[in-house]
């Protein structure tokens, strides 16, 4: 199962709610497909869907999805990630009317640079070659960085 999460932000997310819908269509994907697609206008015809989904649902579809496609909120992808599942980032974009800035983009950037085990795609027509690179992949062990984190921020107080 893939779930697909666009978070809870006021604008709508149609761009990736319509692709993945899409993909589903056209059988690129040919697995169950469910969205929580928040304040999104597109109506999913070939997915299982929700406009917003309590903490336990979302835990549950997390913990159930193969994969797991979702916006760039960090709460959403490093919870997917310390679930050890493979995850795919679509960040909200502000020329697509999406979010006010493209800190989403640029925010998840840095994760992957920083060795976090994210795909990132930018641009929604290369959302299906992504999704079948992954296909053939298996869910890893994630290796927290709050030791390291907690020791720099330590080392930088103490500076101070």
């Amino acid at each position: 199962m893939i779930f697909v999460t666009v978070g809870t932000h006021e604008q709508p997310f149609d761009r990736l709610v319509a692709e993945v819908d899409r993909l589903v269509e056209h059988k690129v994907i040919n697995e169950k497909v469910v969205i929580q697609r928040g304040y999104s206008k597109y109506q999913p015809q070939f997915c299982q869907f929700a406009d917003m989904m309590d903490v336990a649902d979302m835990d549950r579809f997390m913990s159930e999805a193969r994969l797991i496609i979702c916006h760039g909120g960090p709460a959403t992808f490093m919870r997917a990630l310390s679930m050890g599942k493979r995850t795919i980032v679509v960040p909200r974009q502000q020329k697509y009317n999406e979010h006010i800035n493209d800190h989403q983009l640029i925010f998840s950037r840095q994760v992957r640079d920083a060795g976090y085990q994210i795909e990132i795609v930018d641009e929604i027509s290369k959302l299906k070659d992504v999704i079948a690179e992954t296909s053939n992949l298996k869910d890893f062990e994630y290796k927290s960085h709050n030791s390291s984190f907690i020791s720099k921020l330590e080392k930088a107080v103490d500076s101070l």
